[in-house]
């Protein structure tokens, strides 16, 4: 399964000082915490298993409200606050299974991760001895797939701006029937390249991103995600990383039926 953690754009839903239609709405769909989701299956010796795709500044509180008590790898789209600054909260889950968490991003990412989290991965330089995470850092590669418990993973490049970020294909032959396999997961989008268009072609399960109707230099817009989408034809797609421009109810209702914009907490199987 898919499960969604967050949904919304590094400033969150609600923003702070802020009382527009969405920000004040009743709907829970509207609280939007920082974009993160994981990857949930069991592998073919029948453990289960959880694939965090990136740690979000609220994924203390993403992983309570879902009752989340395991991960066993992590992966990293790209560099930025809005997806990497909740790393420190892992330490919980090598406490809570007694072993390090594999960590996986590209080069520009990992030297990203282990500037700000040197307390982490250079613990020989702490002051004192103190609760930190245990990680396994690994490179990885556009188009160069790797296998995790079972499930094959090929990052792909898309662009974010000027910024050449990571998404993700998930396949697998041990579950040939799943709904949701192929799943495509490309946050952070403002263009994608004709290779991983290509690359893209066998998805049935597309995660995309759409930050507003307006345009911006690093997100799609609606308009743009929708026309991404049906280049690349899924079963369905769900749409993430949304701002508070963006009303559930309305936008939901007049995306067309095979798109929807995902909320906190949704889960796909």
């Amino acid at each position: 399964k898919l499960r969604f953690l967050g949904t919304g754009t590094s400033a969150g839903i609600p923003i702070i000082a802020c009382d527009c239609p969405t920000c004040t709405s009743t709907d829970p769909r509207d609280n939007r915490t920082r974009t993160s989701a994981t990857i949930e299956f069991t592998d073919p010796d029948g453990i289960d298993r959880v694939i965090l795709i990136d740690t979000s500044p609220d994924l203390r509180q993403q992983v309570l409200r879902e009752n989340i008590s395991r991960i066993d790898a992590i992966l990293y789209t790209h560099n930025h606050v809005d997806h990497t600054f909740g790393l420190d909260e892992v330490r919980r889950f090598n406490e809570v299974m007694n072993q390090p968490i594999n960590i996986y991003a590209d080069d520009h990412t990992m030297t990203s991760l282990t500037r700000v989290y040197q307390h982490i991965f250079e613990p020989h330089k702490n002051i004192q001895k103190s609760f930190i995470a245990k990680l396994v850092p690994n490179i990885i590669e556009p188009y160069k797939p790797f296998t995790l418990f079972g499930l094959t993973i090929t990052p792909i490049t898309l662009n974010h701006g000027k910024l050449p970020i990571l998404g993700f294909l998930f396949t697998s032959d041990h579950h040939p029937d799943s709904d949701l396999l192929p799943l495509a997961y490309c946050t952070d989008v403002s263009a994608i390249p004709q290779k991983t268009f290509a690359t893209l072609q066998p998805t049935k399960t597309l995660v995309l991103d759409a930050l507003r109707h307006r345009p911006h230099p690093t997100h799609f817009t609606i308009a743009q995600a929708i026309e991404a989408s049906t280049q690349i034809n899924p079963s369905r797609t769900h749409l993430v990383h949304m701002t508070h421009d963006l009303l559930h109810s309305t936008t939901d209702t007049a995306l067309p039926t095979n798109i929807a914009l995902a909320y906190d907490g949704l889960t796909l199987s």
